[in-house]
């Protein structure tokens, strides 16, 4: 079997390890600016299918479908983002014979449009937030200015996620430019405009549960993730199982996700998303037909590998598992790390990896494509590794996950590195009060000066060692070490 996976960075090289330890030969597909990426070489063949920017290379399916029919390709992984969530995509692999990993096309239509999820989970009997299941036509917004309406409320796209297409409007005088605001940002990112209008629930806690369905009626869960920890409306970490879930909420909620489940006769991995508010009901937001980038928090707490699962479904059409034999262990954190620079308001940032030393030891996992020399670009999400610690219980993976952010050391480009465990550091954390709002009043204390020096102290080092990999090689007595030179740019800094 042959196994083309339409995707690219830490998630490509995730689908490939499972596949190697399955015995599938892998294809990596990849753009002009990302001939050199790691999932290129980590697959057992490549295809370029075109320019780096997106519309025409990982969104073009007829090139991504051309690349699998010439290579001989059985099946199709489609990963996150991208064309993960569309129907199109799926049906036109299906139609060209191909094994599309992941849920029925009509499945993905009736999903991938939030409004028919709704309807779908109300019919399921799941709560759903209050709102009209129909779309905001233009210069609609003028209009219910003028009714009653609690602000503020959102603005979201119907089509697609991420965290695109929503925008928040605190008054009636906010709602125009919003509306328009969030259209415009719908169109380009999905191809498709439509947004309508949702209540803001104030401290509400977000919470997704993890499905395997069979395409027959049978659907497992894997329990749940706490997601709660939001910039933009775009996650930053995440954590299984979520904090403070009474046993009998916890099993109202995965069996409301089971439910829908169950009704839509759902294929392969989901995740069902809900919000909870401060008196503990949960309402229904969406599903994700994908795997999650989020997934590893929850095969590290149930010990399954949930890419394997979702292969082994697709490519046998049958589900031998059953729920009793999906048991958890401790707590698992995912930090996200970007390229991106906080102190700019969290901009995009790029540049070549110039050192890199990824974090380990005790229930440390990192998912990543980076390597040393790379080039970071500004082409695609701002997304390039996962830390991901697990412990006996939530203190020890949080203090495992602290120290995996102290090792971590990227030289060349800004990173969330130093904000992410800063995060972790604040009392609301530690103690699990979280909510979607978390960081719209999060402060970070400074930097301390004498983590500032040493961090610096080593960038430069390193620096300076893989500048010097590239000149002459120089006597034993000039070489030094990277400790020795550290501890020389300490006592720099330090006047002595």
């Amino acid at each position: 079997m042959k196994l083309l996976v339409a995707n690219r960075g830490e998630i490509a090289i995730r689908i490939m390890r499972t596949c190697r330890e399955l015995g599938i030969s892998t294809v990596a597909v990849y753009s002009e600016a990302d001939q050199n990426a790691l999932h290129t070489t980590y697959a057992d063949e490549a295809v370029c299918i075109g320019a780096a920017k997106a519309s025409e290379s990982y969104l073009n399916i007829s090139r991504i479908l051309k690349a699998a029919q010439e290579i001989g390709a059985n099946a199709i992984h489609p990963g996150y983002g991208f064309l993960s969530e569309n129907p199109q995509f799926g049906q036109a692999a299906e139609d060209a014979g191909l094994i599309f990993i992941g849920p029925r096309p009509e499945t993905m239509a009736i999903l991938g449009d939030k409004l028919s999820a709704r309807k779908a989970a109300r019919e399921a009997g799941l709560l759903v937030l209050p709102g009209p299941d129909q779309p905001l036509e233009d210069n609609q917004a003028e209009i219910i200015i003028d009714e009653p309406l609690s602000f503020p409320v959102l603005v979201k796209a119907a089509a697609g996620g991420g965290g695109k297409g929503i925008r928040l409007a605190r008054s009636g005088n906010e709602l125009n430019e919003v509306v328009g605001l969030a259209r415009e940002e719908a169109k380009a990112a999905f191809g498709d405009g439509t947004i309508y209008l949702e209540p803001l629930v104030q401290k509400a806690r977000h919470i997704e549960v993890q499905i395997l369905g069979d395409g027959k009626g049978k659907i497992i869960c894997f329990g749940e993730r706490e997601c709660s920890i939001q910039r933009r409306h775009q996650k930053l970490i995440e954590e299984a199982p979520a904090p403070s879930l009474s046993p009998s909420e916890r099993v109202c909620i995965t069996e409301a996700a089971r439910e829908l489940g169950r009704k839509l006769f759902y294929r392969s991995l989901g995740t069902v998303e809900f919000l909870m508010d401060e008196n503990s009901q949960f309402y229904f937001i969406e599903v994700y037909p994908r795997i999650q980038v989020e997934h590893p928090v929850t095969e590290m707490v149930t010990g399954f590998d949930l890419v394997r699962e979702q292969i082994l479904l697709a490519v046998t059409g049958n589900l031998d598992l059953e729920q009793s034999q999906i048991h958890f262990r401790g707590a698992a954190i995912e930090a996200r790390i970007l390229a991106e620079d906080p102190d700019e308001n969290f901009l995009p940032t790029s540049g070549e990896i110039s050192y890199l030393k990824e974090p380990g030891g005790p229930g440390i996992r990192v998912d990543s494509a980076l390597y040393q020399g790379m080039a970071v670009t500004a082409d695609y999400d701002s997304l390039i590794s996962k830390l991901i610690a697990w412990g006996r219980d939530r203190q020890t993976a949080i203090d495992r996950l602290q120290r995996g952010l102290s090792e971590y050391q990227i030289g060349g480009l800004k990173t969330d590195l130093v904000f992410l465990k800063q995060i972790l550091e604040s009392h609301p954390y530690q103690i699990g009060e979280i909510t979607t709002t978390f960081l719209d009043d999060f402060t970070p204390d400074d930097q301390g000066p004498a983590e500032s020096v040493t961090r610096d102290a080593a960038i430069a080092a390193a620096l300076h060692i893989h500048r010097k990999r590239n000149q002459p090689v120089s006597s034993p007595d000039e070489a030094g070490n990277l400790w020795q030179q550290t501890a020389w740019k300490e006592q720099i800094s330090s006047g002595n």
